[in-house]
């Protein structure tokens, strides 16, 4: 009992635990639900993400549709970000921070209200990492926009911003000087943590992977 009570004492730990519970926040299921009493994971890929926020309403009011799925991508972005920036404020160590990212991913991906399912991730991770690594966070961003403008397919723009902001931590701080603070490299000495985000992103979008290769993936942006 002891033990148990040192574990959960740990501030780490205390913040693990908050960051999967707040990663899990379902947004775009409560507002759909809230507002228009659709389960959206009963609709389309069955996602809580933003897409599926889109796909969920657009017959009822397409401008509506827009709206609440612009509010989605905010609100899961800001739960990865509010929690990164509560650990840089208490002084927590990079490694941790990092950590805290990747949990708050998983728990949008898995969540603890819905029977451990979710969202893909996209939105929370870009959150998550754009404290840690700016630079290569608004870079990813803008490419997601650009191939999303592009080719009107929301999951190529999300796998290729979350990609290419990825493979920029692998040249970004090699070739600018970039402080201690926003560099991973000089942070925690590994790229694992955004590679394993990478991994995850991969994953959930598996079905979309697939559905793009036999040309039935479709347009939503």
């Amino acid at each position: 009992m002891a033990d148990m009570l040192s574990v959960l004492s740990n501030i780490n730990i205390i913040f693990y635990i908050i960051a999967f519970l707040f990663g899990g926040i379902p947004f775009g299921w409560l507002l759909v639900k809230l507002v228009y009493k659709v389960d959206i994971r009963e609709v389309g890929s069955g996602s809580i993400g933003a897409t599926n926020v889109y796909r969920a309403i657009k017959d009822k009011d397409e401008k509506k549709a827009k709206l609440f799925s612009l509010l989605t991508i905010i609100l899961d972005a800001i739960k990865g970000l509010i929690v990164v920036a509560l650990a840089k404020i208490v002084g927590l160590s990079f490694e941790t921070q990092w950590t805290i990212a990747l949990l708050a991913i998983l728990g949008h991906c898995y969540s603890p209200y819905l029977g451990f399912k979710g969202g893909k991730g996209v939105a929370t991770a870009i959150g998550s990492v754009l404290l840690l690594i700016p630079v290569e966070g608004v870079c990813g961003l803008v490419v997601w926009g650009i191939v999303g403008k592009v080719f009107k397919i929301s999951s190529i723009s999300s796998l290729v911003g979350v990609l290419s902001g990825i493979a920029l931590t692998f040249v970004v701080p090699y070739v600018l000087p970039l402080p201690k603070s926003i560099s991973i490299i000089e942070q925690i000495h590994t790229h694992t943590p955004v590679v394993l985000i990478g991994i995850i992103i991969l994953y959930t979008h598996i079905p979309n992977i697939k559905r793009l290769f036999s040309g039935q993936e479709s347009k939503v942006l």
